[in-house]
């Protein structure tokens, strides 16, 4: 798959606790940079205090292979207790010229909740493009190795998400 197509990866999970609980969970941006290998701390932005359509968060990142790099998202959906979307612009310009504008964005997260009886299927996805982000560095060095590299993002993506959604899992059944 090329970075042109907008390549996505997803993972889920069967959680057996309410919806309710499992969509505090989700929508707790701080979580995912407790359980992820990749995203180290989050923080709302221009005084939101939690999720809305349009509310912009912070990301902070690092990989072993990469200068650490902040990125800004924004929720571009949310239907409460079933989708909690948002995307990543990077801000700063670290990977090209800076975005601000959702069109822009490296990638689109989402989380899709699904209640079955008092339990619930979570569904965790990412699609990354169109903008430029370290996968555009990559490719840039080594067109060639394009799909390698493509497929090597999307699986650290998944193993994120993996990570993600079982911690999440083990909160929500623990009652945390």
């Amino acid at each position: 798959m090329r970075y042109a197509d907008g390549p996505g990866a997803q993972c889920e999970v069967f959680v057996q606790a309410p919806v309710e609980r499992v969509w505090a969970l989700v929508t707790d941006i701080e979580l995912p940079a407790r359980l992820s290998p990749e995203l180290q701390r989050v923080a709302w932005l221009d005084g939101a205090a939690g999720p809305a359509v349009g509310a912009r968060f912070e990301g902070h990142n690092s990989r072993p292979s990469m200068r650490d790099w902040r990125t800004v998202s924004e929720v571009v959906e949310l239907a409460e207790h079933r989708v909690f979307a948002w995307a990543v612009m990077d801000a700063d310009g670290r990977f090209g010229d800076p975005v601000s504008e959702v069109a822009g964005a490296l990638a689109r997260w989402r989380f899709d909740l699904v209640p079955e009886g008092g339990s619930t299927r979570v569904r965790h996805s990412a699609v990354i493009g169109p903008g430029r982000s370290g996968v555009v560095l990559a490719i840039e060095s080594r067109p060639e190795a394009e799909e390698k590299i493509v497929a090597f993002r999307l699986g650290e993506l998944r193993t994120g998400m993996a990570a993600t959604l079982e911690g999440i899992k083990s909160l929500a059944e623990s009652g945390g």
